[in-house]
């Protein structure tokens, strides 16, 4: 074997032991769901008898259809309201030109480095104002837009040639034609992005779904699974079977849109 090609191996060996160490607690939970009670902490990692009741017990014992609906719903409201919102002021920073644009981006950068568990009350008093608590409005409306999805689409569309704009004019294209009929499709990698770390931070939240609703019929996934781990937290089986079915929906999405993710992370520098 020559030295490169050892190299390589070793580089090869040494990248699949990280992602089994990153994987392992997702194997295990997977594998735990299929298990009996019993044997889940004394068995081996495989199951001796793989029980597929759990799942059945686990979709009987908490009303996960409308979880998963709530929160496919909200999920999808604040993934297209994101990137609509983004698009449109990032295409404002990177192309147009007016008075202040400079101290307005500085400002919206700026509004990253507020913690979100700050505007927590703020936001709960002013939906209580408008008679939102336990409503979809309540979980949509302060996530329609993200100061991060402005900078990644800003950072993309300053790449983008500006010849491409001036073709676009020549043809007669309007500027809204040229941003979503030629900028966002060129920068579909950076938008995709966007839309799955949009998606998959929507989908996790936990704390204001748990502070803004209060009925089974409004609140999420992450909050109904909650509240079932407290209920079932003796049955492990049955609560790992809950776990896959609230994460696997996430899953397949990223499985999907992972090429699209994965070149516009190595493309802007991001890491997610």
């Amino acid at each position: 074997m020559k030295p490169r090609q050892g190299v390589r191996l070793g580089q090869e060996l040494l990248s699949l032991l990280v992602s089994l160490a990153f994987l392992m607690p997702l194997i295990w939970m997977v594998l735990a769901a299929f298990k009996g009670q019993k044997e889940v902490f004394v068995g081996g990692l495989l199951p001796d008898t793989w029980v597929w009741e759990n799942f059945v017990e686990a979709w009987k014992a908490a009303p996960f259809a409308q979880y998963l609906l709530n929160s496919t719903l909200i999920s999808v409201a604040t993934t297209a309201s994101v990137l609509l919102t983004s698009a449109l002021a990032a295409f404002a920073f990177a192309r147009m030109t007016f008075p202040g644009k400079h101290a307005l981006f500085i400002l919206t950068l700026g509004t990253l480095m507020i913690p979100g568990d700050v505007l927590l009350i703020p936001n709960f008093i002013t939906i209580k104002q408008f008679g939102w608590v336990n409503s979809y409005q309540a979980l949509i409306v302060p996530f329609t837009a993200s100061a991060f999805g402005i900078f990644l689409l800003r950072q993309a569309f300053l790449r983008t040639p500006v010849e491409f704009e001036e073709a676009a004019k020549i043809d007669g294209a309007s500027t809204a034609q040229f941003l979503f009929r030629i900028l966002l499709p060129v920068n579909a990698p950076a938008v995709s992005a966007l839309g799955v770390l949009t998606f998959l931070a929507s989908w996790n939240a936990l704390v204001w779904p748990l502070v803004a609703t209060n009925r089974d019929s409004y609140r999420t996934v992450q909050v109904g699974l909650a509240s079932f781990s407290n209920l079932e937290g003796s049955n492990i089986p049955v609560v790992m079977a809950a776990t896959v079915i609230v994460v696997l929906p996430v899953l397949i999405i990223y499985a999907l849109a992972q090429k699209w993710f994965i070149e516009s992370a190595a493309a802007s520098g991001v890491k997610g």
